[in-house]
Order: C-alpha cells, then sequence, then structure tokens
C-alpha cells in the first residue's frame, strides 16, 4: 500500500529538518557536547518503505571528534551505528510521542550499536533531548534552556518550509514560484544567534541558521524575549494580543506576516 502523502511531508520535516537538530542539541548543551569530544562515529536513522529504490529512506551522521557532518540520505558504510524503523509511518508515530502506535504499525525499531556502542548511547542520549525540546508544551525555567528551545523551533520551521517545497507541496510550492528573490526571518531582539532564515525565488528555497547578513530581510517575524516566542511557539499566547502589546513585531507588511506564519503552522501541525 501506497504512504499518505501527509505522512511523506511528516517524514520529510522528521528526516530532514527535526532530526539534524541533534546536531544543535549535541553542540549547544555542555553536558553532551563532552560526550562527543573524542567521538567517531556514523549513526544513521532509517525508516523501511517498499515504494522506493533502496528498500527504505533515511539520514545520517558522521560524527569526528565533535565536528558533526549531516547527510540527508542513506549510508552504506559497514559497521555504522542505526535505527531502523518498520515504516515511514511508524518513525512519524514514533517522533510525534506516539510509540505504542509506532509499535503496532511497524513493530520494535531494530538498533545497531554498530562499531562505536559508546557513542551511539551518547547519541540516543542527544535524541532523547531533542525529543524533549521539541515535544514541549510549557516553557523551561533557564533561560540558556529557553534559548535552545527557540532556535531549534526557529530551525525547524523554516527548514520544514524549504523541504516541503521542494517535495512539491502546492500551497508552499506556488508561493515560492510566484515569488521574486525574497528572504524571511523569525528573530528574537537582542538575540542575534537565535534566529533563521528561509530565501525564496522563483520556485527554489534555501533555509539558512542565524541572522541573513547580506540584505535586509524582505519579512521578520520578530519577538521581543523568549518568553513571548515561546508563548507562540507552544500556542499559549494569543497572536493578536502580542501584537498589540509589542510582544510579536511584524517588520513588513502584514499580509505578508499572515502567510508566512500560515506556513509555519502548517510546519507544526505536520510535526505534532
Amino acid at each position: 500500500m501506497a504512504v499518505a502523502q501527509e505522512e511523506l511531508y511528516s517524514n520529510k520535516i522528521f528526516l530532514n529538518a527535526a532530526l539534524p537538530l541533534i546536531k544543535v542539541i549535541a553542540n549547544d548543551v555542555p553536558s553532551l557536547k563532552k560526550k562527543f569530544e573524542h567521538a567517531h562515529a556514523i549513526i544513521q536513522i532509517s525508516a523501511l518503505n517498499p515504494d522506493c529504490e533502496e528498500g527504505k529512506v533515511g539520514m545520517h551522521f558522521v560524527v569526528n571528534c565533535g565536528e558533526w557532518l549531516v547527510h540527508p540520505c542513506l549510508d552504506t558504510t559497514p559497521g555504522h551505528s542505526e535505527i531502523q524503523f518498520g515504516s515511514i509511518e511508524a518513525l512519524n508515530k514514533f517522533f510525534k510521542g506516539d510509540i505504542p502506535g509506532a509499535i503496532k504499525v511497524g513493530g520494535v525499531p531494530k538498533i545497531r550499536p554498530g562499531k562505536a556502542p559508546g557513542v551511539f548511547v551518547s547519541f540516543v542520549a542527544a535524541l532523547l533531548k531533542m525529543a524533549n525540546v521539541l515535544g514541549a508544551t510549557e516553557p523551561p525555567e533557564a533561560e540558556e534552556d529557553k534559548a535552545l528551545m527557540v532556535k531549534c523551533m526557529f530551525y525547524l520551521l523554516t527548514s520544514g518550509i524549504s523541504q516541503l517545497n521542494k517535495m512539491g507541496h502546492p500551497e508552499i510550492h506556488e508561493w515560492t514560484s510566484k515569488s521574486p528573490d525574497r528572504v524571511y526571518a523569525l528573530a528574537v531582539n537582542d538575540h542575534p544567534e537565535v534566529s533563521a532564515y528561509i530565501r525564496i525565488k522563483a520556485g527554489k528555497s534555501r533555509a539558512g541558521r542565524g541572522e541573513y547578513k547580506r540584505a535586509m530581510p524582505f519579512f521578520t517575524l520578530r519577538f521581543d524575549s523568549f518568553d513571548s516566542a515561546l508563548g507562540i511557539l507552544l500556542g499559549t499566547l494569543d497572536m493578536l494580543e502580542a501584537t498589540k502589546s509589542g510582544k510579536l513585531i511584524m517588520d513588513g507588511g502584514p499580509e505578508f506576516g499572515a502567510q508566512f506564519g500560515g506556513f509555519l503552522l502548517t510546519i507544526g501541525d505536520l510535526a505534532k
């Protein structure tokens, strides 16, 4: 049976937008960063899919003494570490927090520690931390934890839009195909290190981390603090009230903000 399109969209977001955030988590959390200082490993996450030529889809990391490379494709190196799900639906359910549902549709994931079992254990710790950050329903207390959560969510949302555009998502691809060269950004006042953007032009898109410095973004969705950003991202703060009170600032036409915001919600819905 062919995989439903919505499942394919969600799978693309998890493999190419969410899972790469493990690199961010491993670099930004001191206790985790220390675990990878002398690590050497290739770690893959995959899901069986009989509809594709390789028989499965996936992505992998190459870790070398704290340096991470993220590859949105399968690895063929013998002895690599791997978490393999029984189906695309199982992978999606697992990362949405529905572990019983994942086992029901795909069985227990196959785990291969590979040639570096110690590194694999540390990787799982980073994976669980990422899941906690993206699956949180309330903001953390510590300011550095708030910054990490906002950063990860910004990266996920902008990368997710770009990934769906590359897949030909009807509404998103129509938006990019009719657009001149424009940059849409997410930012927090006084924290340039916590920002992200997506550049679109004539059907093409590219997500980026940090500030876009080549020119002023065409539109920026800006927050006055991490608390305000998390209030909107977690759905606990009313957007209209936040705009009136100055907690949410739209640098650009509100009509463009509504459209951009709608696509951010699309990504959020597919990742839940």
